[in-house]
């Protein structure tokens, strides 16, 4: 069982898998992984081995083994490869037995620059005069497992400086900056986002990122953090960067508060890249042109598909990138927030002034072949 649960892990480990999941059913223990943002089920284990492997990965994460009837949080650390990984592990009862998901980080994978995480030139441009504001906030909205953290990271280690302070508090901490301070919220002692915010204030920091606003008392500290001098990065979970003003005012913010401190929104999402080895060309059907490329010019259209292969495990992608989409509050959106204006509206409004949608800028790489219209699709269908 000891080298079932490890053969597990290192699979995942080089499948490139973000997650793993392993559950117990009827007749089986199911075993999946999470690859470029899909879940792909593996062999599954006799469901007689499951307890024991549940034990061996409660061990490893120093989890107590005996107690099956609490959802309990720990982590793992191992070396495959060269490479060293963190595994964090959550388990949950459920009705056929005891579940566990395994979210897997690459500590060797380091912290990228803001050059390096696939944002288009004119949006980079922007996203950087944002992030050395002297004070304001600025969002990043999505779903979970969108690269939101990837995004925050990369802005501090831009703005990451010794004649700045900075100070973050996250849940988990994933990645470690050398000269930032970053605090692990500890919610059995008390340590919550927005009590750790409110003692941030009194430690002198020039720059804040809270690993995520959830409830309308971190929303509000947050935001009386920026009106007083400071520069907050922080997350929300939106569909789209319109909405995020609606939800920060269903938290309980005051639209004045909002429309004086927020500088910007970045939605975004991780879009599969099509297999370069076997994709395949098609010519786009007449209806398909007329409802998603209305703007194109008359005549022939090729673009590609997933067809699979041995190198991608016969999904027809490889790897990810992420597509942006970025919301600049402007003095006219200022007012429009004042006023509680719609999220379509301010949708309406940010693009007379320029902003490209999530659909807009996954479109691009749909014509240039990197991705398929049916992966553009799925994680852009609301802003289609």
């Amino acid at each position: 069982m000891v080298r079932v649960a490890n053969n597990i892990v290192r699979q995942a480990i080089a499948a490139r898998s973000s997650d793993i999941h392993i559950e117990p059913t009827e007749d089986r223990s199911r075993v999946r992984y999470r690859v470029d943002g899909v879940l792909l089920e593996t062999t599954p284990l006799p469901l007689s081995h499951h307890g024991s492997v549940m034990r061996r990965l409660k061990v490893m994460a120093s989890l107590d083994i005996a107690e099956r009837r609490i959802p309990q949080d720990g982590q793992i650390q191992i070396t495959s490869g060269g490479r060293r990984y963190d595994l964090r592990v959550n388990t949950l009862p459920t009705v056929n037995g005891e579940r566990v998901a395994m979210r897997i980080l690459d500590r060797s994978a380091g912290v990228r620059a803001v050059q390096e995480i696939g944002m288009a030139a004119d949006t980079q441009e922007v996203y950087e005069h944002l992030i050395t504001r002297p004070n304001g906030i600025v969002l990043i909205t999505g779903p979970t497992g969108s690269g939101k953290s990837t995004t925050l990271m990369a802005a501090l280690s831009t703005v990451n400086s010794a004649d700045k302070h900075i100070m973050t508090i996250e849940d988990p901490v994933e990645y470690r900056i050398p000269g930032i301070t970053q605090v692990q919220v500890n919610n059995k002692a008390g340590l919550t986002f927005a009590s750790g915010l409110r003692s941030f204030l009194r430690q002198d920091p020039d720059i804040i990122m809270v690993g995520e606003i959830r409830d309308g008392e971190t929303a509000d500290i947050a935001v009386r953090a920026a009106l007083t001098g400071h520069l907050v990065f922080s997350t929300v979970h939106t569909n789209q960067a319109a909405a995020t003003v609606g939800r920060l005012i269903d938290m309980g913010v005051e639209p004045f508060l909002l429309a004086s401190s927020l500088l910007g929104f970045v939605a975004q999402r991780l879009m599969r890249r099509l297999c370069h080895r076997c994709r395949q060309p098609y010519i786009v059907p007449d209806d398909d042109r007329v409802r998603y490329l209305p703007g194109m010019p008359k005549g022939p259209l090729t673009l590609f598909r997933p067809k699979g292969c041995g190198f991608c495990d016969q999904t027809g992608y490889h790897g990810r990138q992420a597509r942006f989409e970025l919301l600049t509050v402007t003095g006219s959106i200022r007012d429009m927030i004042m006023h509680e204006a719609s999220a379509t509206e301010i949708l309406n409004e940010a693009k007379q002034q320029g902003m490209r949608t999530l659909w807009e800028t996954g479109l691009d790489e749909v014509l240039k072949g990197a991705t398929s219209m049916e992966e553009l699709q799925r994680v852009a269908f609301m802003e289609a």
